[in-house]
C-alpha cells in the first residue's frame, strides 16, 4: 500500500497524457463511445503502459506537480490531433469534390463527429476509418501513446519546445501538408469537372436556347460520381499511403517533444 501511495503521482500523469489522447484522436474520440467504455480503455492502457515502462523515481506531490499535469495532457493533445489532422484530409477533399458537383449545400450530419459534413467528404471519411480498422491502425495508435515514454518521458521539455516555436512551427507544417493532401486526393474529380464546365460553357456558347441551370448541375452530378465510383477501388493505396504518413509524422513529433 505504501508503495502504491508513493507512485500513485506517477500513474495519475500517465492516465492524464492517455485520456487527453483519446479526447482527440481518430477512432477513440467518436461520440458513439460511451463515456465509461474510454475512462475504462484508458485505465487498461494506463495499467499496460506502467507496466512496460516500469516504475521510475516517484514524483512529488508539490505546488509543481499541477504544471506536470498540464504537460502530459498537453502531450496528450497534440498526440492525438496530430493524427486526427490526417483523418480530416478526406474530409477537406471531399468539401473540394461537393463544391464542383453542386452539393456544397447539401451536407448531413456525421454520426461519428456529431458535426455536419459534406456528403462526399463523409463518404470518404467513413471509407478512411473503415480501411484503417481493416489495417489495424488502431493497435498501431495505442502503441504509438503506449511507447511514447521511451522518447517522451514524464519529465519531458514540452514547455521548453513550445517556447522555443519548435511545436508551432510542427503544427502549422502539418497543416499545410494536410491541405496539399486533399488537394492531390482530389486532382482527378476537379480536372474532370473543371472540363465538364468548359463544355458546358462551349455548349452554351454555341446553343443558348439550353438551359444550363436545368441540365448543367445533373450532367455535372453524374459525371461526378461515375468518376468517382471508377476511381474507388485505388482509394485503398491513396489511405495506406495517408496513413503511413501521418504515422511519420507522429514519429517526428515524439522526436520534437522529446
Amino acid at each position: 500500500m505504501d508503495i502504491a501511495l508513493q507512485y500513485f503521482p506517477n500513474v495519475l500523469l500517465i492516465f492524464c497524457r492517455i485520456t487527453s489522447f483519446f479526447v482527440v484522436s481518430p477512432i477513440f474520440s467518436f461520440k458513439g463511445l460511451s463515456t465509461q467504455y474510454k475512462i475504462g480503455l484508458a485505465v487498461f492502457v494506463t495499467l499496460l503502459t506502467l507496466m512496460s515502462i516500469g516504475l521510475d523515481e516517484a514524483i512529488p506531490v508539490d505546488g509543481n506537480y499541477i504544471l506536470f499535469i498540464l504537460r502530459e495532457i498537453l502531450v496528450g493533445l497534440i498526440i492525438g490531433f496530430t493524427a486526427y489532422l490526417f483523418f480530416t484530409v478526406v474530409q477537406i477533399a471531399g468539401a473540394f469534390v461537393d463544391l464542383q458537383m453542386g452539393f456544397g449545400m447539401a451536407n448531413m450530419m456525421d454520426p461519428i463527429t456529431g458535426v455536419q459534413s459534406p456528403i462526399l467528404g463523409n463518404f470518404k471519411y467513413m471509407l478512411a476509418i473503415t480501411l484503417f480498422l481493416i489495417m489495424n491502425g488502431h493497435h498501431l495508435l495505442l502503441r504509438a501513446i503506449m511507447e511514447s515514454y521511451e522518447w517522451i518521458p514524464l519529465s519531458n521539455e514540452l514547455f521548453s519546445n513550445i517556447y522555443n516555436g519548435s511545436i508551432s512551427t510542427f503544427i502549422t507544417s502539418t497543416f499545410t501538408n494536410v491541405f496539399v493532401l486533399a488537394f492531390q486526393m482530389t486532382a482527378p474529380l476537379i480536372a474532370v469537372l473543371f472540363l465538364v464546365d468548359v463544355a458546358l460553357g462551349m455548349l452554351a456558347r454555341t446553343a443558348p436556347q439550353f438551359n444550363l441551370f436545368v441540365i448543367g448541375i445533373p450532367i455535372k452530378i453524374m459525371i461526378g460520381l461515375f468518376v468517382l465510383f471508377t476511381i474507388v477501388t485505388g482509394f485503398a493505396y491513396l489511405y495506406e499511403d495517408l496513413f503511413d504518413k501521418m504515422f511519420t509524422r507522429l514519429e517526428e513529433l515524439i522526436m520534437i517533444i522529446d
